[in-house]
């Protein structure tokens, strides 16, 4: 995976104040399927850009690849064949991210998105924020699609391309580091301050190039 307008300033120190932990989840997988409505305010996802490389070149890479079902729905085979969202949703591994994105009305949109890379934070990176923090997210839509849409680049990268600032679907920018298997995200571009890391990368879906990471990402200030 709107009560009140927030200015982008106002929305950055929102979104800074969660600087410890998205935890107190559960993982609503489902409705993030396909059937999930996308909300009036979602981004306009579904203009393809060229795709950048060629997907399914290389096998996942990463320690906690192994924590990905071995087979089913949520494995690497059951997740190439599902749109991102509907793919996210049968891998336990994402289940916290599937409810922020049910919360944000988001899965149609992302289900429908053609060729899009998602850096796409696994339930421990959500477990550094407390619970009373997460809940006033989900609670504002358009927060939650501002912080849900910086972690979603436009076009496939493969590993060759991921280093490098890119263009978020939030409109902002996102800076990756590193080269091979190992790449990180610096820790003043992350809600808790703690630099982020790939422990999952090269996993394919249907429609979007998906690097699991180890925190939630912070959307640049307005």
């Amino acid at each position: 995976m709107k009560s009140t307008l927030l200015t982008r300033g106002a929305l950055f120190v929102a979104a800074s104040t969660m600087a410890v932990a998205l935890s107190a989840c559960g993982s609503d997988s489902e409705a993030a399927s396909s059937t999930s409505g996308s909300g009036s305010s979602a981004p306009d996802m579904t203009t393809s850009a060229p795709s950048s490389g060629t997907a399914m070149a290389d096998a996942p890479f990463g320690a906690a690849c192994s924590m990905v079902p071995a087979d089913g729905a949520g494995s690497f085979a059951g997740m190439s064949s599902a749109p991102v969202a509907t793919a996210a949703s049968n891998n336990p591994v994402l289940s916290t991210l599937v409810q922020a994105v049910t919360a944000a009305n988001l899965g149609d949109t992302l289900n429908s998105a053609q060729d899009i890379t998602v850096l796409a934070p696994a339930n421990p990176a959500f477990e550094a924020i407390p619970a009373d923090s997460l809940n006033a997210v989900l609670a504002d839509q358009q927060m939650l699609t501002t912080i849900l849409t910086h972690h979603v680049i436009q076009g496939r990268l493969t590993p060759d391309e991921l280093a490098g600032t890119h263009t978020t679907l939030a409109g902002d920018t996102v800076t990756i580091a590193g080269s091979g298997e190992d790449f990180t995200v610096a820790g003043d571009q992350t809600i808790t301050g703690t630099q982020a890391s790939v422990i999952c990368g090269d996993v394919q879906t249907a429609n979007a190039t998906v690097y699991i990471v180890d925190q939630v990402l912070k959307p640049a200030a307005g």
